[in-house]
């Protein structure tokens, strides 16, 4: 994160390589929206997220983690507003962006649908929004393709979901999801309304330029809230976590929510937009949020205990971990804004795991109530380990992601906020480790006499084990050889430490 007196640019690049990871996707979607052909589509869909991902690599290749400056810079006069730059946090969302959207095309075509190429389409285009709000610096932008972000998840719970409640799951969505989105909007307008109170009447919502004109302090706190529950909603963040059980009961078993939760706009928003802008209301606020915080590690955690449909138990586990990933955000610190980010990174990869894994066994047995699951293990193991190895990433297992993304915001919360709630966050954990490893071992190991009557336990497919594999490969190594990205994100997150810690 660049804090004004540091913020450097760049020269312009040579090719606009971050227009083409917005666009690229997006010609996709509009070509295969009047494709009737569902090879070809499958096709197409393929090659569009393999160039995507070839590009996000080309992107990681030529970034200098040396220096403290925005990079690859782009603005054109066409496009009113259009400010696109990246950071080495940016960068590695967009990693991730383009890896889940590979994986997602994986994912659905070994499916049988008839409308594949509308689904194709679907997904390319949230891709490019995704991308889009990855790498603007202007806050009216990235409000706009929230927006459009959250119509093209609602098409995919409306139009691809098999519950027959899935009319309440779209509804529960947009009704959270908008509320944020006006919270969100208010928070925007207030910042502009703040920077034209400062400069003579001009509007403007870059944060270049809003970072130029402080944040009267009778504004922080108000601007907090907005934009904090604006995002918190999206995260999902206990309290406001009510519409993710029942989208994850009601709505489709893996595209919808893969999107929403794999990708973690909430925590990108809340570290590129609110942490610069509002320091004094945060410094103020962040141990109220802490305690939430913490009370939702545990209310998440009981919850899942009690589930037993699988959907709704790994949307409490997110629900549970979402609010350690908030103690280490609110704790203020470098190694806790490097815990938050690979956390949220390691989420989005673990939970895409999960949830790509109940998708293969609902495929097969029609059900996803652990009563009728079982035993499992012994015609779909390659599903079972993958399963398990994204569990445990979940919780921070020693060769994943997770740990050392865990053992970051626990030593933060231990010097910011002292023993209580490092000792809180922690027992949370075991929580989780808990009802995920008892979730596998009645999906997959118990005796299968409860079984759905209508399964079908086929072997795995070949597409399927290439999706698993994958999942494996990149979590263990990720896991294994964490300090690329700890580098990549190192120094941008050092001015917002030195924002918050000034003595320091």
């Amino acid at each position: 994160m660049i804090t004004v007196s540091e913020m450097a640019w760049q020269s312009q690049s040579e090719w606009p390589l971050l227009l083409l990871l917005q666009l690229l996707p997006l010609a996709a979607a509009l070509m295969l929206w009047w494709l009737k052909n569902a090879p070809a589509a499958k096709v197409i869909g393929l090659l569009a997220v393999a160039c995507e991902m070839l590009l996000a690599v080309d992107l990681y290749r030529h970034f200098d983690v040396t220096v403290n400056v925005m990079q690859f810079a782009e603005q054109w006069s066409l496009l009113p507003g259009y400010h696109a730059a990246v950071d080495g946090m940016a960068v590695l969302f967009i990693l991730l962006t383009a890896l889940l959207t590979l994986l997602l095309v994986l994912y659905i075509i070994g499916r049988q649908l008839d409308d594949a190429p509308k689904l194709f389409s679907v997904i390319l285009a949230t891709s490019s929004v995704l991308m889009t709000l990855f790498t603007t610096l202007n806050l009216l932008w990235f409000l706009v393709f929230s927006a459009l972000e959250l119509l093209l998840t609602g098409y995919l719970l409306i139009h691809w979901s098999s519950s027959p409640e899935k009319d309440l799951a779209r509804e529960r969505f947009l009704q959270f999801m908008f509320t944020g989105l006006l919270l969100f909007a208010g928070s925007v307008m207030m910042l502009g309304w703040n920077y034209a109170d400062a400069t003579g009447g001009v509007w403007k919502f870059d944060l270049l330029d809003l970072l130029q004109v402080p944040v009267a302090s009778h504004l922080q706190s108000a601007i907090f809230f907005l934009l904090f529950y604006g995002l918190a909603i999206r995260t999902p963040l206990f309290p406001l976590h009510g519409w993710l059980p029942i989208v994850a009961a009601h709505g489709n078993v893996a595209l919808a929510p893969v999107i929403l939760l794999g990708l973690k706009v909430g925590i990108y928003g809340m570290l590129r937009f609110m942490f610069p802008l509002v320091p004094e209301a945060i410094n103020e606020w962040h141990l109220y949020v802490t305690a939430f915080a913490v009370a939702g590690v545990f209310y998440a955690a009981i919850l899942a205990f009690m589930q037993r449909n699988m959907r709704r138990l790994l949307a409490y586990a997110v629900i549970s971990h979402t609010s350690i990933l908030i103690i280490g955000l609110f704790s203020l610190g470098h190694t806790a804004f490097q815990g938050s980010v690979l956390l949220a990174v390691n989420f989005g990869l673990a939970t895409a795991g999960l949830l790509f894994m109940s998708g293969f066994v609902f495929r097969r047995t029609g059900s996803m109530l652990l009563s009728r699951l079982g035993g499992l293990f012994d015609t779909i193991p390659i599903i079972g380990i993958t399963f398990l190895i994204a569990g445990l990433s979940i919780v921070g297992m020693p060769g994943t992601p997770g740990f050392d993304a865990v053992h970051l915001i626990l030593e933060a919360a231990m010097e910011r906020n002292g023993a209580l709630v490092t000792i809180a966050a922690a027992l949370g954990n075991v929580f989780a480790a808990g009802f995920l490893l008892w979730a596998f071992q009645r999906a997959f190991l118990t005796p299968r006499e409860n079984r759905a009557p209508e399964a079908v336990l086929e072997t795995t497919t070949p597409h399927e084990r290439l999706v698993s594999l994958l999942l494996i490969l990149v979590l263990v190594v990720v896991g294994f050889y964490s300090e690329p990205w700890l580098e990549l994100i190192d120094t941008p997150l050092n001015a917002l430490h030195e924002l918050y810690n000034p003595h320091e």
